[in-house]
This record gives structure tokens, sequence and C-alpha cells, in this order.
């Protein structure tokens, strides 16, 4: 085997991965516009060389620079402000709310227009019957003539040809029959039609969608089909009409409120918001290396019905926390962990989330704010390369290989917001910090060097508590306690030991006994500086 030979099993096994990834992206991402975001200043390496040891107590504690914090460059949201819109988009916004008034008054949003395509065969047969029939008539009309030229003409008309006077009778009942289907027809529109059935209060998500009610939110999501066709009307409705009829047909709204298969919960749930205020959602696909796992969910059609709805119930769900008023947050943050994922060589498993996402795409528009892929194995970067994609669908993917997960989330995450099991510092059912109150503070640690962080102990018989992290550890930690009286000894609460880069979060407390300080060390080995995150609490005990 030649060496070009040995490679094209890989490259082939990239290009699938491409095409299933291409599938997995977020869904409304059809619009080539693209709104440049103003760059934040990322940490520098020296911001921290000539600081003291950090002090971590309530009054000297230092909490992350906002504007140090490690933003997203490429993708931002457009606005949804009428005064921020170009003329061309409110027209097309204009244009299209005429069109859903129209249609709701109509009921043409729910109910389907009348099949008039299946009837156009039969009448062209009629119409064909008619022709032969009339072209027959003519042929009789001129025997008489022949007859007088020595030719005998028959005394009677074979079976089953129309004489002249019959083909006219004919063409006068068809011509009755046309007027009277015409008749039926307009009925059958008119009770399609008629004001009291038609639904004014027809709502999307919660949206009231009748424009003449003159609702901002209306507006939001009549963009999202907008923007998700490029601005063309007619496609942008006709996308509506069918997203609509989908939900009602398949019971969307009342999904949420169904008690469906259970052993998906790590699978996509949803988890916080990030930094601008979007839910995050995590998509975690190496549940499905259980062999029992995979077979319970993708084992058979039925069952792969109800993974579609159970997906569409966490989306559901997660629409459920967005905001439509313009300036609201009205898109969703996806994270897609392909840690341990089935390969693309798994087909029920990829024909079902294909299937899902599809579903996703053509029902849910612009829904999705950005798409982070984590734990990226390395042939996955064949679709980040792919030509086929648009500037617009680049913009919004993030990849991140297992050694920058952390870093990659903390763009965009807050690290209080990141599960611990991605390196933040989130725990479920935290009963000790909580999320906006406690702040995070961090600190660079140069390569070759050691930094401290300390926590004061302000009273006797408390007991202090913290999270800390180090972006991908691999570094020397020690926990001690220095009492402020120099004849008492320095008690080691943990001592030093080497951090891998697999481990999580540590969390640790300490009792006071006596008045003094709790000092976290960090020592650098490497060549390169790392960045560690904390915070603390003081628990005060019950009188």
């Amino acid at each position: 085997m030649t060496a070009a030979e040995d490679v094209k099993p890989v490259e082939n096994k990239a290009e699938e991965a491409a095409v299933v990834a291409q599938k997995e992206v977020e869904p409304a991402m059809v619009s080539e516009q693209k709104v440049e975001s103003p760059e934040k200043k990322p940490i520098a390496a020296g911001d921290h060389a000539d600081e003291k040891p950090v002090e971590g107590n309530a009054d000297g504690r230092q909490s992350i620079d906002e504007t140090k914090k490690l933003s997203a460059p490429s993708f931002k949201e457009e606005s949804n402000f009428l005064s921020d819109l170009s003329e061309t988009e409110r027209n097309a916004l204009n244009e299209l709310k005429s069109m859903v008034e129209q249609a709701i008054h109509r009921n043409e949003l729910i109910v389907e227009p009348l099949q008039e395509e299946s009837e156009a065969p039969q009448e062209a047969k009629a119409s064909e019957a008619e022709i032969v029939a009339i072209g027959e008539a003519e042929k009789r009309e001129a025997t008489p003539q022949e007859a007088k030229e020595g030719e005998v003409a028959p005394q009677e008309e074979k079976e089953g040809v129309a004489t002249p006077r019959e083909a006219k009778e004919r063409d006068a009942a068809s011509g009755e029959a046309k007027e009277g289907k015409a008749v039926a027809d307009n009925e059958k529109k008119d009770e399609n039609h008629n004001p009291q059935m038609v639904d004014e209060d027809i709502c999307l998500w919660g949206v009231p969608l009748l424009p003449s009610k003159n609702l901002d939110t209306t507006n939001v999501v009549l963009l999202k089909f907008l923007r998700a066709r490029d601005f063309k009307v007619n496609e942008a409705l006709e996308m509506l009409k069918k997203t609509i009829r989908w939900r009602k047909n398949s019971q969307i709204d009342s999904l949420t409120e169904e008690e469906l298969q259970s052993g998906l919960e790590g699978a996509a749930y949803m988890n916080g918001v990030d930094r601008e205020g979007h839910p995050v959602c995590y998509n975690v696909y190496g549940v499905f290396e259980d062999k029992d796992l995979y077979q319970k969910v993708f084992g058979s059609e039925e069952k792969c019905e109800q993974f579609f709805k159970w997906r569409l119930q966490v989306m559901e769900k997660g629409i459920k926390q967005l905001d439509f008023k313009p300036g609201g947050i009205s898109s969703i943050l996806q994270i897609i962990d392909l840690k341990n994922a089935p390969g693309p060589s798994r087909k029920e498993m990829r024909n079902a989330i294909s299937k899902a996402v599809n579903l996703l795409q053509d029902n849910y528009p612009e829904f999705v704010s950005r798409n982070i892929f984590i734990n990226v194995p390395f042939w996955y970067y064949a679709f980040k390369l792919s030509p086929f994609l648009t500037q617009r669908t680049k913009s919004k993917l993030v990849f991140a290989r297992p050694a920058k997960v952390t870093e990659t989330l903390l763009r965009y995450i807050p690290a209080e917001n990141i599960p611990i099991q991605y390196g933040g510092l989130k725990r479920e059912k935290d009963e000790v910090f909580s999320v906006g109150e406690d702040v995070v503070s961090d600190i660079v640690i140069k390569a070759g060097s050691t930094e401290n962080v300390e926590i004061r102990a302000p009273k006797v018989g408390d007991t202090i508590i913290w999270d800390i992290t180090v972006l991908g550890w691999e570094v020397n930690y020690k926990e001690e306690f220095v009492p402020t009286d120099e004849g008492s000894y320095t008690i080691i609460i943990q001592k030093s030991k080497k951090i891998s880069s697999q481990e999580e979060p540590v969390r640790n407390s300490f009792r006071v006994t006596e008045p003094g300080k709790v000092v976290l060390s960090i020592e650098n080995n490497s060549y390169w500086k790392k960045r560690a995150l904390y915070r603390s609490k003081v628990l005060i005990p019950s009188p």
C-alpha cells in the first residue's frame, strides 16, 4: 500500500465527519449579514507582574477586571430595534407584517389552502375528451356532402360516437358542471375564511403574531424568520406558515408538560447563562458511548421518534427563558461536547441527530447565538475549513481542543456559570456560593514563579470556605493557615502536591481557631504563564 492510499481512509473519515458536523451546526445561519463586535482587551501577561500577594478577604479581594475579560471577537447578534434596521430591512418587515395580517384574517397560517393541483389532471382529461368528441362531430357533419358524391352514409350512428347535437349538449352540461364546481370551491373557501374561525390571538412561543396589535415582540419574532431567509419576504412567510402548521400537528405547545423517556438528562440540558445573558445548552454526545443507552435511544424508529420529542422538549424549555422584547435575550448559546462521542460510523445516531437538527433548523430560526464545539478530535477540523460554509456560519462557530476547553469557555461564560467538569466553579445544588453574589477573582502566575492567594480570617470560630482552579493546572499547590501571632505554628491544611491538567477545581474549608489567614500557594514550574480563578466566603456559626 502506498502512502497516498494509506491516507485516504483518514481523509474520508474527516470528510464524512464534516458532513455530519455541518448538520449539527446552529439551525439559523442562512443570512450572510455579519456585524463585527468590538473586541475587549485580553488579559496581558504582565498585568500581575509587580503585584503583591492577592488579598482574598471581602475588603481586599480583587475581582476580575471586566475590561480584561476574554471576549468573542467574531459574531454579534443584529439589533431588533426598528431604528437600527436598514431601510431595506424595515421595508421587508413591513411587507411581511402586511402579509401575516392578511394570512391570519384569511385563516391561512394554520389552515392549508385548497389543493387545486390534484384536480387539474381530471380537468385536462375532460377537455381532451371534449376535443375528440367535437372532432368526431365535425366528421359527421361532412358525411351528407360525401353521400351526394355517390357514397352511402350510414343511417345509424355507431355506438359510443357523439352526434353534433349530442356534442353541443355535452358542452353545455360540462359548462354547467364546471360552474357548479366553482361555486362549491368558493363555498369551501368561504368556510375557510369565515371570520368566526379566525384566531386573532394566534401566538408563537408565547408572542402574539397579529401585527395590528402593534407589539414589539411580534417584530422580533418576524425578524427571526426574515433573517433566516435573508430578508426574502415570501420565503420567510412560507417558513412561518410551515412552522405554525408543524407545531399544531405535532402538538409542540404541550410538549414541555409531557413526561418523556429517562436516561437522557445528561445528553442535553440547560445550565446557566453566558456573559451576555444567553441561556447555555450543553449537548454531550459522549453519553451515547454506553451501548445500552445507545440501543435504548436509537434501537428502533419508534425510539428515535421519542428522541426527537425529547430534544425538542429541551429546546422549548430553553426558549421559555428568553425575552422577545427589542434588546432582550432571544437566542441560546450551544455547547457541543465531543469527548468520547461515537464516531460518524454509528449510522443510527448520525441519522437521528441529523433529523433532529433539521427539525430545529426548519422551525427555530435564529435561536442560536453561537455554537462552541469542545473536546474536538483532530479530524473534526476538516469541517471548520470546509469551503461550503458561509462567512456568517463560520463566524458563529468556535472549536476547542481538549487542552483549551476551559480557556475557550471563559471567553463567553463567566467562571461561576461554567460547570466544574469543564474547569469552572459551578456545582450542582451549591448551597455555599451564589451566582452573581460571590465574586470570582483571578491571578496570573508567571512562568517559573510562585503566587499566593491570602484569605484573612476575621473571627475565631468562623469557617472559611474557598474554590480555586488553575487553567490547565500542571502546577504545585498547597494550603496553609498562618496565625497572626508569630509564636504560633503554621497549620498545613493541604500539603504541596502536583495537580494534573485533568483535575477539577478544588473546594476546601478551614475552621478558624485563632486570628490569622489562609494562604493558597501556586508554584508554576512550566515555561508558560498560568491563570488561576478563585473565590472565598466566611461562614458564621449559628448562635
